[in-house]
């Protein structure tokens, strides 16, 4: 029996630990059913042309673990953005963890997926929001056919919300081979304004597939910061779909840092249903031996004066792999748009490969969009410059890598993140820079 069937399969089974009278019984019926026409995507596929999951889909996963494990602070702090006061949503190998966790029900809602699908005083927000705007592809379906549990996270209007929220989801080993589904929702409402971090972390070297499906709504005014640090071990894999649905005069911005995992996957979607909405979205890759990362973007533009920044960069070394697909739409009605894409890379390995594929489709006449792409090695010019003051080569090559992603890393704004990441780029490349920021 294949991933496939053994999926379907399991269907039957979840729907017996669930109640099948909840409101989304027929949503997840409906998800199954695509699944199962669809299958796992191929590079037959456009979208996933550079991209093969054949090679971890040949693991024989566990849909359900069969064994809970409880993990204590000290033995998972380091995965904490521990120097700042966080909410924090916890779960181990798809379970919630309450002990690790720090969730809040005072003025907003920070709290647990399964509870929203299962009470009714939640009912308003699921039936308005949950899985409207997710993808009705196969690997979003199949999240959707077993979404159960995950963040739940709901904020009124006019709340600024006092720190930020972190969602780790961790994975322990206890099986041989693990799958995931985690669905999340983010309801952001009216003149309100929230920070999250999210991170998928193994704790051994068992193979793990995450397929990860995440909902943003931004309503009018209302302000989305999200971080997704993404620095798992060659044993696990992940599959990231997330989608946001912006509203008048709203800002949602998506920063994303890869640097670990066998094959990762982010399908990062925005739909602009107002006018002067800024969306952003920004990523840094460094990845070496034979990993693998693929963005996949979309920024729909449909209402006029609005704008759209993408930036991702990417250094490649060893036999890795990196594709960038992007691409805006800028519909007829959307006059007056202003939208950026830009795709830079640097190979340092004759063995590393970037696939990278900007696009533009363009319907309106009066719009500034502008796109491009970049594939190259470090300046020797540079190189040379640094080791004449003295710098050794390691770090002269540290310096301008780090020069080379650091305008990334501007627009966070979350200090310790920042401070977080400039030491994970550090250690990527071999380096001590020298300084923190």
């Amino acid at each position: 029996m294949d991933l496939k069937e053994k999926l379907v399969a399991s269907f039957l089974a979840f729907e017996e630990t669930v109640d099948v009278h909840a409101p989304i019984h027929d949503i997840r019926s409906e998800a199954i059913k695509t699944f199962e026409n669809e299958g796992f995507p191929t590079k037959k596929e456009e979208a996933w042309k550079y991209t093969s999951l054949n090679a971890i889909l040949k693991n024989d996963f566990s849909v359900f673990p069969k064994h809970e494990e409880a993990l204590d602070y000290k033995d998972v702090k380091r995965y904490f953005i521990h120097d700042i006061d966080a909410y924090k949503i916890i779960f181990i190998d798809g379970k919630y963890s309450s002990h690790l966790s720090q969730t809040t029900h005072d003025g907003i809602d920070v709290c647990l997926m399964s509870s929203a699908l299962s009470k009714d005083k939640y009912r308003p927000i699921i039936d308005n929001y949950f899985n409207k705007i997710a993808s009705k592809n196969s690997i979003s379906s199949l999240n959707t056919a077993f979404s159960q549990e995950g963040a739940y996270i709901h904020i009124p209007k006019n709340k600024l919300v006092d720190k930020p929220i972190q969602i780790i989801h961790f994975s322990t080993g206890n099986e041989s081979a693990l799958m995931l589904q985690p669905r999340n929702l983010v309801v952001v409402e009216e003149n309100s304004h929230v920070q999250i971090i999210e991170r998928h972390q193994s704790l051994t070297d068992n193979p793990v597939l995450t397929n990860c499906v995440t909902e943003i709504f931004a309503e009018k005014r209302a302000i989305v910061d999200y971080y997704k640090i993404q620095n798992d071990r060659q044993s696990a894999s992940l599959i990231d779909s997330t989608f946001i649905n912006q509203k008048d005069e709203s800002l949602a911005k998506v920063h994303t840092f890869s640097f670990g995992g066998k094959l990762t996957r982010n399908n990062l979607n925005f739909y602009q249903n107002g006018e002067r909405i800024d969306s952003t979205m920004k990523g840094i890759t460094i990845i070496g031996d034979k990993q693998h990362v693929d963005h996949n973007t979309l920024v729909h533009h449909i209402e006029p004066n609005c704008e759209s920044h993408q930036d991702y960069k990417g250094i490649f070394s060893g036999n890795s792999t990196g594709v960038f697909n992007g691409k805006v739409v800028v519909e007829k009605e959307a006059q007056k748009t202003n939208a950026f894409q830009a795709n830079n890379n640097i190979l340092i390995s004759d063995k590393a490969t970037i696939n990278t594929k900007p696009q533009l489709e363009i319907f309106a006449d009066d719009v500034k969009c502008s796109h491009g792409c970049t594939i190259g090695q470090l300046d020797e010019s540079a190189m040379f410059y640094l080791r004449s003051r003295g710098i050794p080569e390691n770090e002269a090559r540290g310096l301008l890598m780090y020069a080379f992603s650091n305008n990334v890393l501007n627009s966070v704004k979350i200090p310790e993140i920042k401070q977080r990441i400039t030491k994970l780029i550090a250690n990527k490349l071999g380096v001590n820079i020298g300084f923190n920021l």
